[in-house]
């Protein structure tokens, strides 16, 4: 039986839940913290309502103003650039693994847990961060941007169990969020509708569509509503299915093509972490991940200059630029990066 202090991130859904529970039953002292990243309170209310189950204490921290600037901001940022981020990673980043982190400590606590389904590995040498069991549920593509400091925080009690398991336990225990709804993709764009967002937080450029060799097909009304590998949506007349091949920022252009041409052999990343501290110097049995529901293929990885050149086993569809690339070895987490701009839909 543990008597240190952990706090734990709730959320208000079922999997935060469980991890509470599961730490308090293991004999830690439960803290209970919610994030408030926006003005509506019913995430407040749903974690309080559990905190009241557990008897455990539950705090709220307002994390409004950083979310707003390092999630939000950005996010709109790079749509105007181009690019197709994912605000999840840059809240893991900044907030949970940051700002939450940093608070955790302020309350004494020993650990910062999360309902996150992934696995950490406590070594002799270090840490390693480990796929979660359930490979259904897995979320560890989300955790890339974690490093030794953090892992040393981090507990995860829920990436050992399979999400039918998390909900019977909840269940079990009474919790009301054991039947919760999943959360949707982005939490602070309604209804998922980022383009209905993004018209409302950035202004809009039209400008051309044009085939890959150059030839006038139609107009957009602004780059930042188009992403890579996008079909619908473009309003032109034509007998052949073309897809968004890239955006042209600098001539405010948007290319498309046939659905062969979205396939890469290759690409670079940029802003890499990697969870051990140091770049792999084994390369073999490398796979890696470039959207988070994209299964993983064999790769060829390649460390210059802060820049991996990555080379796919097997062509890829539709890198996106401003996704994030991450790179497995097994069951481990090596790390990842930025996808940046480049060549990758030339012949390899």
């Amino acid at each position: 039986m543990s008597a240190e202090r952990v706090v734990v991130a709730m959320s208000g859904g079922v999997d935060s839940s469980l991890a509470a529970a599961i730490l308090k039953d293991e004999g830690y002292r439960v803290i209970g913290v919610t994030m408030r990243l926006q003005a509506e309170s019913k995430v407040v209310e749903r974690a309080r309502r559990v905190a009241k189950r557990l008897a455990i204490p539950h705090y709220v921290a307002d994390f409004r103003d950083i979310f707003s600037r390092m999630v939000i901001t950005d996010f709109c940022r790079q749509y105007s650039r181009g690019r197709t981020p994912n605000p999840c990673i840059s809240c893991n980043r900044h907030i949970k693994f940051g700002a939450l982190l940093n608070k955790a400590k302020e309350l004494g606590a020993a650990f910062l847990a999360t309902g996150h389904y992934a696995r950490v590995a406590r070594l002799a040498n270090g840490y390693r961060l480990l796929k979660a069991v359930d490979p259904g549920k897995d979320q560890s593509y989300f955790l890339y941007i974690l490093g030794q400091r953090q892992l040393e925080y981090l507990l995860l009690p829920i990436g050992n169990l399979h999400k039918t398991e998390v909900r019977e336990m909840a269940s079990d225990l009474g919790l009301t969020t054991a039947q919760s709804q999943e959360s949707q993709d982005i939490c602070f764009v309604p209804d998922s509708d980022y383009r209905s967002f993004i018209t409302e937080h950035i202004p809009l450029k039209p400008g051309d569509i044009v085939d890959t060799e150059g030839r006038l097909l139609g107009r957009h009304k602004g780059l930042a509503l188009h992403t890579v590998g996008q079909r619908q949506g473009l309003g032109l007349a034509s007998a052949r299915r073309l897809y968004v091949l890239r955006l042209e920022v600098n001539s405010n252009r948007l290319v498309v093509a046939d659905h062969d041409r979205l396939l890469s052999h290759r690409l670079r990343a940029g802003r890499l972490n990697w969870v051990s501290g140091r770049a792999p110097t084994d390369d073999g049995n490398i796979t890696a991940r470039i959207r988070y529901r994209t299964p993983e293929v064999a790769v060829r990885l390649h460390i210059k200059n802060g820049t991996a050149q990555v080379q796919f086993d097997q062509p890829q569809r539709a890198v996106a630029p401003g996704q994030a690339v991450v790179f497995y070895q097994g069951e481990a987490v090596l790390g990842g990066g930025i996808i940046e701009p480049g060549n990758q839909y030339e012949e390899g």
